[in-house]
């Protein structure tokens, strides 16, 4: 499914922009997307729209702003949403690519109007007076800032005329977090598609390792995979860490050869249509498991068995993690690694020599996706259906002197995408071979 060019979804990205205008009640809203980054002399980097400007407009360009007015019903004014974007250019378009135009962001997006990016300074300033309240992601943007304050001065400067400037500024993404924090239908098989992608993507890492590979070769065959099958992107920068570096957590120099013997982790997911993917697999260069390596394994799927269970609605955000914690933690005291009994672990924070992470994050438009993970009264938030999240619990064994030397440069991590539904979860990257059997077959092949 492409979301930008179903009449669907943007009726659907429409009843967004509806939703978060109920939300404001009045007032008005401005959300610009990311500008384009300059990676050195004339050369960009690959452009990637802003989340929350994306997710109320479906639109891509750049140099576009998405504004919103509430409306009032009590004086019969409908609400508004207006997109100010790039002018047509046909010859622009000869060097850089298409372009919609104001014209056709009316009659392909929706919106109820639709100016030049150019007249932006003009139209603000007069769409920002006598609003009561205005809706910005103050602080984001130092430039954006500057801009805002600008169009607010204009407005106040005109105040012996009777114009008068919005006395209250709100930040607009906390209004959108919670929005985005549910997954409609159409982004659940988003997700789902870009999921399955990112799982076939592990299998093939899986059949193509050997010792004396390389970590970027591995990390190829991803980028293979996540473009054959139409993701536009990885959705972050992919983890390919063979033995010791599995133990850094962000590792991503992804350079070193793989050894036979070790284990390699493997963190990558894929973005598609603007939604990501995060998932981790951790196997063996030779195809085989050791010893050691199996009875850490063991241990890190055993806790995200654990986690996973507690991912039920009414279940509270720190559940999961607690509940892989109580595993992990048994598990080091059972290896010998941590002395003294659980509580007396947990109490002290010894675990975290080998586990130093939560257990996981909210995903969508961002990996690390938008929305709160404790409530107004500070007590974690009640998992609710629609929610997606990663559960991704983990193991890592640096060379010390209280941990036996056949664990050492073993680093674990299992991570799936889950999403919340009226009776339990599902694991949206069931797909991607996890239990030790699975892997050592699928490697077999």
């Amino acid at each position: 499914m492409n979301l930008t060019n179903t009449e669907f979804n943007h009726t659907e990205f429409k009843q967004r922009r509806l939703a978060l205008m109920q939300r404001m009640d009045a007032g008005i809203a401005i959300i610009p997307t990311a500008p384009e980054a300059i990676r050195n002399r004339d050369s960009h980097y690959p452009y990637r729209f802003d989340s929350y400007f994306y997710y109320l407009t479906g639109f891509k360009e750049p140099e576009s702003v998405l504004v919103l007015i509430a409306g009032d019903v009590s004086k019969s004014i409908a609400p508004q949403s207006i997109l100010f974007c790039r002018d047509k250019d046909m010859e622009r378009e000869v060097w850089d690519g298409f372009r919609y135009g104001p014209a056709a962001a009316v009659s392909e997006f929706g919106f109820d109007e639709a100016y030049s990016i150019l007249q932006l300074d003009e139209i603000v300033p007069k769409l920002l007076a006598n609003q009561s309240k205005l809706f910005y992601s103050l602080g984001s943007d130092a430039d954006w800032d500057v801009s805002v304050t600008g169009w607010l001065n204009q407005v106040k400067a005109q105040a012996r005329t009777g114009v008068s400037a919005p006395d209250d500024i709100a930040d607009v993404r906390k209004l959108l977090d919670e929005m985005r924090l549910f997954k409609s239908p159409a982004e659940q098989v988003l997700m789902r598609r870009s999921a399955t992608i990112a799982a076939s993507a592990h299998k093939r890492a899986m059949q193509k390792v050997r010792a004396g590979k390389m970590e970027y070769e591995i990390e190829a065959e991803f980028l293979h995979e996540f473009y054959r099958f139409g993701a536009q992107a990885p959705a972050y920068t992919s983890i390919v860490a063979g033995g010791a570096n599995a133990c850094t957590l962000h590792y991503n120099a992804n350079n070193a050869s793989l050894n036979d013997g070790d284990l390699l982790l493997i963190d990558a997911g894929c973005e598609l249509d603007g939604y990501a993917s995060d998932i981790t697999r951790t196997f063996p260069v030779n195809g085989k498991f050791s010893a050691a390596q199996k009875d850490v394994y063991e241990l890190v799927l055993a806790a995200q068995a654990a986690a996973i269970s507690k991912v039920t609605p009414q279940s509270h955000w720190n559940q999961p993690h607690e509940a892989a914690l109580d595993v992990l933690v048994q598990g080091f005291i059972d290896f010998g690694w941590c002395k003294g009994s659980k509580d007396a672990v947990l109490e002290s924070g010894a675990y975290r020599q080998f586990y130093m992470h939560r257990t996981g994050h909210w995903l969508g438009l961002d990996v690390h996706d938008a929305g709160e993970y404790k409530d107004k009264a500070g007590n974690w938030r009640v998992l609710e259906p629609g929610m997606m999240l990663t559960v991704e619990p983990g193991c890592y064994v640096r060379p010390a002197d209280n941990v036996p030397e056949h664990f050492w440069n073993i680093g674990i991590r299992i991570e799936d995408d889950v999403l919340v539904t009226a009776d339990g979860c599902d694991i949206i990257t069931i797909d991607a071979p996890k239990t030790m059997a699975e892997i050592e077959t699928v490697m077999a092949q």
